[in-house]
């Protein structure tokens, strides 16, 4: 069980539970419901308390977030990690590794990974990354330990991109296009009209003859995002052959998550992680840029 104690605030004080959570926890009225069912989930001072009851500032409010129970199998896959408390766990994902089981892949994800590790250390939380990355897209993973810090963390981390795309790119620019299922498919991705709103800042970090390296944040999340919205500017991933990239260079999409910026769910305090390109982009890049 893991328990976040927090203390009352002047501000707060004189305000009623339930409003303290709502405000100064951000807890969801979904969340607080659940913790009103578990036994000592709600607590001021080490005692039982309820919704309804006043808080003085100095107050030590207590939360307390049950085990999980439904956990993914457990595979003893290679992880690396990069960060790791109470709350979070951060990892570097390899390429070829889905994030979550699903048919033909059903004890080589992440979550696999990740459910392996746990256990060896007497851990156990289900698998909740704060975003997803596609199966062949490297780099940073932040997970949530428990529903708290995934709640506090929705939409709250911001993620630095690089990539290779085919052509050259210089300076910096913005792609906002709408995306959608490509019509007649149930995986690729499109420009559409009316599909769901997408925007993806760019920047040169280095021109090539052929390729160029660029540096990219994403606005929306969509999937495929930055892979559609590289393919429709007319500059696909090298090796994302889905989306109109050549494999001669890299067997997949060069495209890797180096950097993710954040606020500590439960601390607040900023966290700022990196992680460099793995071999085989390093390898493209070197093989591309070293003699220029």
């Amino acid at each position: 069980m893991r328990r976040l104690p927090f203390s009352v605030p002047p501000e707060y004080d004189g305000v009623r539970l339930r409003g303290f959570l709502r405000g100064f926890c951000r807890l969801s009225a979904r969340q607080t419901a659940k913790l009103k069912r578990v036994p000592g989930g709600l607590t001021r001072n080490g005692l039982p308390v309820a919704a309804p009851d006043v808080l003085r500032a100095g107050d030590r409010v207590a939360l307390a977030f049950p085990d999980d129970e439904k956990l993914p199998e457990p595979a003893p896959l290679p992880l690396s990690v990069v960060y790791e408390d109470g709350d979070l766990l951060v990892v570097d994902k390899p390429s070829a590794m889905p994030m979550a089981p699903s048919p033909g892949h059903d004890r080589d994800s992440l979550a696999n990974a990740v459910a392996w590790r746990e256990a060896e250390r007497g851990e156990a939380f289900a698998f909740r990354p704060v975003y997803r990355l596609d199966r062949d897209t490297t780099g940073l993973v932040v997970l949530a330990k428990h529903a708290y810090a995934a709640s506090r963390l929705s939409g709250r981390v911001s993620k630095l991109y690089l990539a290779v795309c085919e052509g050259r790119l210089t300076g910096s620019g913005a792609i906002d296009a709408p995306i959608a299922l490509k019509p007649g498919h149930t995986v690729q991705r499109a420009v559409v009209p009316g599909g769901a709103p997408a925007a993806t800042l760019w920047r040169c970090l280095r021109a090539g003859k052929t390729h160029t390296l660029l540096a990219l944040r994403l606005k929306t999340g969509r999937t495929h995002q930055i892979r559609v919205h590289l393919s429709a500017l007319g500059h696909p991933l090298a090796g994302d052959d889905m989306y109109g990239g050549s494999r001669a260079l890299i067997s997949r999409q060069a495209l890797h998550c180096a950097e993710v910026r954040l606020r500590h769910p439960v601390t607040g305090e900023p966290l700022r992680l990196r992680r460099g390109v793995p071999g085989d982009m390093a390898a493209l890049l070197r093989s591309l840029f070293l003699s220029e």
